[in-house]
């Protein structure tokens, strides 16, 4: 089975059929660098330090955003995501639903564009829309964790390679 036969499986199990294909999982997964993570736990035990902590190990850089922190995985914690000055190529969102449509519509106003990315479970269908409509990439519901991990790591060096990322 091919990777994006795997990422395909991934996203059939995602309750959002606007996520974008698979094919642009994979260059998403593949070319972002730099990540704030709005929502990062300082629990080890939850998804929303695990997840982080992973894409740390993979070389993503981790900005953490929460306002009960001020170290989180080695890094300095930003209390909201206005405090994040620096270029971000993704916002991921580990916050509950009725709070993740204001996130994403604060990530979709900054400058950069990123990409903006609510864990599994994680939905907000309305600011999604209007986000995707203005041309930025929106994933809902989906684990980066396994998207990622349906890629291997020859798979991912080699597309990386390819496309020059």
């Amino acid at each position: 089975m091919g990777d994006l036969d795997r990422l395909r499986r991934v996203l059939d199990a995602s309750g959002d059929p606007h996520n974008p294909a698979a094919g642009r999982l994979k260059e998403v997964i593949t070319s972002v660098s730099r990540v704030a993570v709005v929502g990062l736990s300082r629990d080890p035990e939850k998804a929303a330090r695990r997840v982080p902590s992973y894409m740390a190990t993979k070389g993503y850089d981790i900005i953490p955003v929460n306002p009960f922190a001020d170290r989180i995985l080695g890094k300095r914690a930003r209390r909201h995501l206005d405090e994040v000055t620096e270029v971000v190529d993704m916002v991921l969102v580990f916050r509950p639903s009725k709070e993740a449509g204001a996130v994403l519509e604060l990530a979709a106003s900054r400058p950069e564009r990123p990409v903006i990315w609510l864990q599994e479970g994680i939905r907000a269908d309305a600011a999604a829309a209007k986000a995707r409509a203005d041309g930025l990439t929106v994933v809902q519901d989906l684990c980066f964790f396994q998207a990622h991990r349906a890629l291997t790591e020859d798979q991912l060096r080699s597309y990386q390679e390819s496309t020059g990322t």
